[in-house]
């Protein structure tokens, strides 16, 4: 009995070793890419080894980081208020939109999300797709991290570069220059609209296919991008970057 307790505590105090390992190595990581742009995120590893698998040995990830500033206020705005409106105000999850989504989902077959953009970036940087409450746990921890780590401004960045936009097409800069042929930083309030559209699911909406639901729902985020009040509404997010050090 003496070794079986000892041998549990040996287990017991490598898996806490373990843990505290990884956890110090997710604050390094998320840490250094405040300043270190992602070469690559999580989801388009995944996408790239499916293709592989499917046998698709001719894919290529279609993704090219730029900027915020080279990227036009206009799109930064569309992705504000299309996927989070409260994105200034909240530290990481927006508490009202959870609500509203469990409310809604309990009596509706069509499901509603309440992503944050800053949960949208811990899952799409280092995460997986699903649904477990594993990885709805590391999601909720690398949103905290990036929350105490980044500033808005950079947060934002980071999502208008990783997003996906079409099944190869992640970035706002790759699907400008596919779907409109110019870069990100002419893009104009129509052009940012309708990327915008496609987010919650850029494998079934399509930008250079837009359905009638895809034009509705551009239509509407236009219509939300003046109820915020333009541009000026990124001041917002400006503000809470000269704040954080």
């Amino acid at each position: 009995m003496a070794k079986r307790a000892g041998l549990l505590r040996r287990i017991g105090r490598g898996m806490l070793t373990a843990l505290a390992a990884a956890a110090a190595l997710a604050v390094l990581l998320v840490l250094a890419m405040r300043w270190i742009n992602p070469w690559t995120s999580a989801f388009m590893v995944s996408s790239r080894l499916e293709a592989l698998f499917a046998g698709d040995h001719q894919y290529q990830t279609n993704y090219q980081w730029v900027d915020l500033e080279q990227i036009s206020p206009q799109a930064a705005l569309a992705v504000i208020a299309s996927e989070d409106q409260q994105f200034p105000f909240h530290a990481g999850f927006d508490f009202k939109s959870i609500r509203e989504a469990v409310r809604h989902n309990a009596v509706n077959r069509h499901k509603r999300g309440a992503s944050t953009i800053s949960q949208q970036v811990a899952k799409n940087l280092f995460l997986w797709s699903g649904r477990s409450y594993l990885r709805k746990g590391l999601e909720a921890g690398f949103t905290l991290l990036i929350e105490v780590c980044w500033p808005k401004e950079r947060i934002l960045e980071v999502y208008l570069n990783i997003a996906q936009f079409g099944p190869d097409v992640y970035g706002v800069q790759a699907a400008a220059q596919s779907y409109y042929h110019k870069d990100a930083r002419r893009l104009n309030r129509a052009d940012s609209a309708l990327l915008a559209a496609v987010l919650p699911n850029p494998l079934r909406l399509r930008v250079e296919a837009p359905s009638s639901y895809v034009l509705s729902r551009r239509d509407w985020i236009a219509g939300q991008m003046a109820e915020l009040g333009g541009t000026s509404y990124l001041n917002l997010v400006e503000a809470d970057a000269n704040r954080k050090p």
